[in-house]
């Protein structure tokens, strides 16, 4: 299951990995001033908890630590400081998860909250688990740039998994899309595991066996109620950037009578050419806004009053109610009965 991109330049992100690169640059003797620069934040903004920052402002940082330190480990060093509890709602809720194969459903689920510079896709078989992430960066990176960023995301996710597992779990492999660069002892040590070079895309593979396992902080109350944060967190985001967001409000105002994109497009006093476009720039279209506004209501629709089933699928534009049954698993991976508890 993908995830997808938000709009790099909204702020919306606490600044918590700024501040791991800039604590891991300082203690190579590099002043915080110098990792921030050109970034438009400053020494006491990370360490303000009311602060957001932007994907451009992180990407950013990560430029200026790319040219500043000497030390190939930085990337892998500052992932390995990555903890969950850093990542606020969002990380206490995947603490919380009931198992390790529902970690890697909500990893996917909430990544937007996440300030991440690429795709993440998960998939599971008999035998295997894998984390992908395709070549798909917010903005075109530089070659240097590019493996930065992935050694950073595997050196994360290893750390994420290990804190969520509470036991030894080694990744199977970790796979590479580029020749081998000279540390490679480096990747071996922080992420435990052999690693390939000039592989067909990256990924991080574990035995399936583990996607069962219990984390040992897992609480069924704590889960649900932080994934009901999350998801209002998500929707927050998604109202308030951009294109997409103004599509998303206007959709979110007109519950039962949804507007057709080209009358979204007037109302912007745009054409739906053009909408298209500036929703393609933002990683989105009309059909996934759609979508989320539809899953978003049916989702509230549900837990919230007693409407049946098929008068809740009317409402939002469905004339037979095993097409919105279809629809809402399609959405959120449960039946009505499910979302309804």
């Amino acid at each position: 299951m993908p995830s997808t991109l938000p709009s790099p330049n909204e702020r919306i992100y606490a600044p918590y990995k700024i501040c791991a690169m800039v604590e891991v640059l300082q203690e190579q003797g590099i002043s915080a001033e110098d990792t921030l620069r050109g970034s438009g934040i400053s020494v006491d903004d990370i360490y303000d908890a009311f602060m957001l920052t932007s994907l451009h402002q992180y990407l950013t940082v990560c430029e200026n630590a790319l040219f500043l330190s000497k030390d190939p480990a930085t990337p892998f060093e500052v992932g390995s400081r990555l903890q969950l509890s850093a990542y606020g709602m969002y990380g206490y809720a995947l603490l919380s998860c009931l198992t390790i194969r529902d970690y890697f459903r909500m990893a996917v689920r909430y990544r937007r909250l996440a300030t991440p510079p690429m795709i993440a896709e998960w998939t599971e078989n008999s035998s295997i688990t894998t984390w992908t992430f395709p070549d798909s960066f917010i903005v075109a990176p530089s070659p240097e740039l590019r493996r930065f960023l992935i050694e950073l995301q595997f050196s994360i996710s290893v750390t994420h998994i290990k804190e969520i597992s509470g036991r030894p779990c080694q990744p199977l492999k970790a796979a590479f899309p580029y020749p081998a660069p000279p540390h490679v002892e480096i990747y071996e040590k922080y992420l435990d595991c052999p690693c390939l070079f000039d592989q067909p895309q990256c990924e991080l593979t574990y035995d399936s066996a583990i996607l069962d396992w219990k984390p040992p902080k897992a609480h069924r109350i704590t889960t649900t109620l932080l994934q009901e944060v999350c998801d209002r967190l998500i929707q927050e985001q998604k109202s308030s950037t951009g294109i997409s967001g103004e599509v998303y409000k206007i959709l979110m105002e007109q519950t039962g009578n949804f507007p057709s994109m080209e009358a979204i497009a007037s109302k912007l006093h745009i054409t739906s050419r053009t909408l298209r476009r500036h929703l393609e720039a933002e990683d989105t279209s009309f059909q996934a806004i759609m979508d989320d506004v539809r899953s978003s209501l049916a989702t509230e629709y549900l837990k919230t009053t007693r409407m049946s089933v098929n008068d809740i699928g009317m409402l939002l534009g469905f004339h037979d109610s095993a097409n919105f049954r279809r629809a809402l698993k399609r959405w959120t991976g449960k039946t009505p009965r499910e979302l309804r508890g």
